[in-house]
């Protein structure tokens, strides 16, 4: 299957609620527990001042700090979204600390995250969320496909929004969630340059290598000891072989 992505344009995007109450339901999550949260915005200069809304969900990172930090592989890649195995997920809480967009939460000893509901998009359905938008904010398909539609989307809002910008394209390695903006990432509240932080480069690089060098060092001692020992052993029975042997016969004598 080609990478997958999904498409929110914030231009059209209401502040309805729909999709968070679709994904929950959908989703059968339990009380106090959400994959998706609609945050508002209010931008501009007074008098002129207007609200967007932006949401706070997992953007599924194509180098995505999450899947290298996590010790038992519960969050791994498939067709372009980050998804969750949660048998295995064992609620370190590792992926919470690394994410640039702080989504993971830890729930009742697991991760809480979004997973673009893969399992019905793999059926031929789409996400609940894309279900449910009233506004055709949202859209899901391969990526190429969303990132043209997304161009051509931001060209016709330009004389809008002058600031009209895709954001997604080249973030983390490209993103799996494509966003249309009205205004500058940092107005919105999004980092312009999300960066993989260093606790994600250590364990997803550094740790191993140390681990390796460590091995290798183990198995280095223990070839120079076990060297170091031969040699004094075949010492020992060199000077052992030059001393004068005394016959029993005379030892008696005296």
């Amino acid at each position: 299957m080609a990478r997958l992505a999904m498409l929110i344009d914030l231009s059209r995007c209401l502040g309805c609620q729909a999709c968070v109450i679709a994904c929950k339901a959908g989703r059968e999550l339990p009380p106090g527990e959400r994959w998706i949260e609609i945050r508002e915005v209010v931008v501009g200069r007074f008098p002129e001042l207007r609200g967007a809304f932006v949401p706070h969900r997992c953007f599924h990172c194509a180098e995505a700090a999450c899947v290298q930090v996590c010790p038992t592989r519960a969050l791994y890649k498939k067709d372009g979204f980050t998804v969750v195995d949660f048998e295995r997920c064992t609620g370190c809480g590792y992926c919470a600390e690394v994410c640039p967009f702080g989504v993971p939460r830890i729930v009742d000893g697991r991760v809480s995250k979004c997973t673009s509901c893969l399992d019905l998009v793999q059926m031929g359905w789409e996400p609940w969320c894309v279900q449910t938008c009233p506004a055709g904010a949202l859209q899901c398909g391969p990526r190429e496909e969303i990132l043209t539609e997304a161009r051509t989307r931001v060209a016709a809002l330009r004389d809008r929004y002058p600031n009209a910008q895709i954001y997604g394209e080249t973030q983390m390695g490209g993103l799996g969630v494509i966003l249309i903006l009205t205004e500058p990432p940092e107005v919105l509240g999004l980092p312009p340059q999300p960066q993989m932080p260093p606790l994600a480069l250590w364990k997803g690089g550094a740790q191993p290598l140390s681990l390796g060098v460590l091995v290798l060092s183990v198995i280095t001692s223990g070839i120079a000891f076990f060297i170091a020992r031969r040699r004094h052993l075949e010492e020992n029975g060199a000077r052992k072989g030059s001393e004068p042997i005394t016959p029993a016969s005379e030892t008696r004598k005296e």
